[in-house]
């Protein structure tokens, strides 16, 4: 059930008509067996391991918060975060290391040992919940929050369809209390959901499916040999997919939630304005950014002990945050790549010391250096998406070796052209939301105003919406 998919608005239309006619405990309960009917239109088989694995966390929360005088209390967190870490190794990368350990072996030698390979479907959105698993079980153990005392609530925290499969990740101090707690309906809110869900259906339907044309074109040597032109057509091509893609999908997530009563964190902030690849992981999928600094980089120990260990400490977060995007080497060195750039901008420009005189103003670039910085760093993170795109690594080099080679063919223009049409209306909307920081564009409009837009949005949908054959991409993790 695609959120750019006929089918997902025949379910949330009656969702939402049915929803906001129950009362708040009757509103939790049917949308927990929503969300379980959506997830289980991927694949019923799942939704036993989902169910297990919301039902063990929700018992062992009640047994570890810090006002328990339970003496296991710390071996019962360590067994939740085991047994979630467990299951998401076990269905997503036993089969990644065991046959690069079996690789390994062939190498030296060692050829056709008996090491039984998994060959199992990846759960839709393993990735996604049980990182919220793990961040609620967190906070309940050091006192943040107060563990849920009903299993629907806690449940439809984890489950609520909106962004069950690829996100936001929802941060249990933001999402659990609203559950919890009764929502009113609002037109101004609801209209801006509606809103929201046209702004992704634009991302997704036009930009990410017509720049995925090109990209798929580059990355499957439909343009023939790799040169300097095709590896910046691919790259960029890819960049613009990815990102329509997903902020895409976040809009229609978080515009799906709005029309419940819900409120998400904004998962995008114009990241392609970045000057910097410190600046672009504050602005790009932030839920997984600010997941993995406060539950990973922190309790490596952030930045607190020096350059060499801050150095190690975002190498490692970069890499697993790689290796959490798929079970291949391809997004292992995606994440080493950003590790290695952010331990290098850390160096180079540290963060603003916190003795600093707060009346003196950080100095600032002027326009020219600014979009210098901006250029540099959008072209730093095409060439490490070559990896996050490419199927293999030797696909990966195969394609940026092409940059020593500059012939250019004339069908390349019209690729660029194509690339052009569908990416800089997106980059334009970004330079609005960036001054106005509205959620989309003429937010506080009239409403006369905002829908005109709306069948505009339509009109765009029905005349240049791409193939229908692109899955979102992060579907995947």
């Amino acid at each position: 059930m695609l959120f750019d998919s006929p089918a997902y608005f025949l379910f949330l239309i009656p969702v939402v008509l049915l929803y906001w006619r129950l009362n708040q405990r009757a509103q939790n309960i049917f949308l927990l067996l929503a969300s379980y009917f959506f997830y289980g239109w991927w694949d019923w088989r799942f939704l036993a391991l989902m169910i297990g694995s919301t039902t063990v966390d929700y018992l062992i929360a009640q047994k570890i918060a810090p006002s328990r005088a339970d003496p296991h209390r710390r071996q019962w967190f360590i067994f939740s975060i085991v047994l979630n870490f467990t299951i998401l190794g076990v269905f997503k990368y036993f089969d990644f290391f065991a046959g690069s350990f079996l690789g390994a072996l062939d190498r030296l030698g060692i050829h056709n040992l008996p090491l039984p390979l998994i060959r199992i479907i990846l759960p839709p959105g393993i990735s996604f919940y049980t990182f919220q698993e793990v961040a609620y079980i967190v906070d309940v153990y050091k006192g943040r929050i107060e563990a849920s005392r009903s299993f629907f609530d806690y449940g439809l925290f984890i489950s609520l369809f909106a962004h069950l499969i690829a996100g936001p990740i929802q941060r249990p101090g933001h999402l659990l209390p609203q559950v919890q707690k009764p929502r009113t309906f609002d037109a101004d809110r609801f209209f801006d959901g509606l809103m929201l869900i046209f702004s992704g259906l634009i991302r997704k339907c036009v930009v990410a499916d017509n720049c995925a044309v090109l990209a798929n074109a580059v990355f499957g040597g439909q343009f023939g040999s790799s040169n300097f032109w095709l590896v910046l057509l691919g790259t960029y091509a890819f960049t613009w997919q990815v990102y329509g893609d997903f902020s895409g999908y976040s809009d229609i997530a978080r515009g799906s939630a709005q029309l419940l009563g819900f409120h998400f964190m904004v998962n995008f902030r114009q990241p392609f304005l970045s000057n910097r690849l410190q600046e672009f992981w504050r602005r790009w999928h932030i839920s997984l950014s600010t997941w993995l600094r406060d539950y990973l980089y922190i309790p490596l120990g952030g930045s607190a002990h020096g350059q060499r260990k801050t150095a190690r400490n975002l190498f490692i977060t970069m890499v697993l945050a790689g290796l959490w995007h798929g079970a291949n080497w391809t997004f292992v060195i995606f994440g080493a790549i950003h590790g290695v750039v952010l331990a290098v901008e850390r160096y180079f420009f540290p963060a603003r010391s916190k003795s600093a005189r707060p009346d003196v103003p950080p100095r600032s670039p002027g326009f020219l250096a600014l979009w210098g910085q901006r250029i540099l760093t959008f072209n730093i993170l095409g060439l490490s998406l070559a990896f996050f795109r490419a199927t293999s690594l030797r696909a990966a080099v195969q394609l940026l070796a092409g940059l020593s080679n500059f012939a250019w063919r004339s069908e390349y223009a019209s690729a660029f052209f194509m690339l052009c049409l569908f990416s800089i209306p997106l980059f334009v909307v970004d330079l609005l939301l960036e001054a106005s920081n509205h959620e989309y564009p003429f937010a506080t409009s009239p409403y006369a105003v905002r829908t005109a837009l709306a069948a505009a949005a339509l009109l765009v949908l029905a005349l240049f919406s791409g193939s229908n054959l692109n899955a979102f991409v992060y579907f995947q993790f």
